[in-house]
């Protein structure tokens, strides 16, 4: 049996879909002939903390976008993983031509690799395994940075749905999953799949910003659900 090719709504939390080990996975995602509607779907924000799981749990360092970046589509998408490309950037790293980097800390600080458009996964919904209260925007890039890069921008083309989002009743089980989202997102944006690949070049990449400021300290991290529920109680 093949994965669902929907999720549940992003307007308002419901039961997650549970999790089933024997659904069939395939290794790439999207129709040859490229992507359909609603896609391509195109997010813009500044990188914020999240809750400190991606890396410490996961083995997958995600880049947290602000829930305002993904409310426009809640209608249109579900909760899932998808597909596409991001890049990080500075507002004045903008033009392709530009020399100004993002990550003027790097022993390098010229424009270079990590300023390129790389691919990406992404994870939208409440994370059920984790039980969160709020919905979440979780971009996984598919490229090693040099430092992290909270309140920077961050530009992402979602291109395509990989599948639902589940609950899951193990760890183990979920990293297992997240390691094969990375397989497909590879595999859906190669040089050889050019309906999805050209967008790699797309202009909105390389356009001047047009983000207001943060209104909120993005390198403040999340709270946690477990600890909402223990202020909760001493309250």
């Amino acid at each position: 049996m093949a994965s669902p090719q929907t999720g549940t709504s992003l307007v308002e939390r419901t039961p997650a879909l549970e999790h089933d080990p024997s659904l069939a996975r395939e290794d790439v995602a999207g129709q040859p002939t490229g992507p359909s509607s609603p896609y391509p779907v195109y997010l813009d924000g500044w990188v914020t903390r999240g809750f400190g799981r991606g890396s410490k749990d996961l083995g997958c360092p995600t880049a947290n976008l602000p829930d305002s970046s993904i409310e426009p589509y809640a209608s249109t998408l579900s909760t899932g993983v998808y597909f596409g490309w991001a890049r990080v950037l500075d507002p004045a790293s903008a033009p392709r031509d530009s020399t100004t980097t993002a990550f003027a800390a790097a022993a390098d600080s010229r424009r270079g690799d990590h300023d390129e458009v790389h691919p990406m996964v992404m994870s939208v919904g409440w994370n059920p395994y984790y039980k969160n209260s709020t919905r979440t925007a979780e971009v996984h890039i598919l490229h090693d940075y040099p430092a992290d890069f909270y309140g920077k921008e961050l530009r992402v083309v979602m291109l395509g749905f990989i599948r639902p989002e589940y609950n899951y009743s193990s760890l183990d089980a979920l990293i297992k999953d997240i390691n094969h989202d990375k397989l497909v997102a590879l595999n859906s944006v190669a040089p050889s799949r050019a309906p999805y690949a050209s967008y790699r070049d797309d202009a909105f990449f390389f356009a001047p910003s047009t983000l207001r400021p943060p209104t909120d300290d993005p390198t403040k991290p999340r709270v946690k659900p477990s600890e909402q529920e223990a202020a909760a109680e001493t309250a």
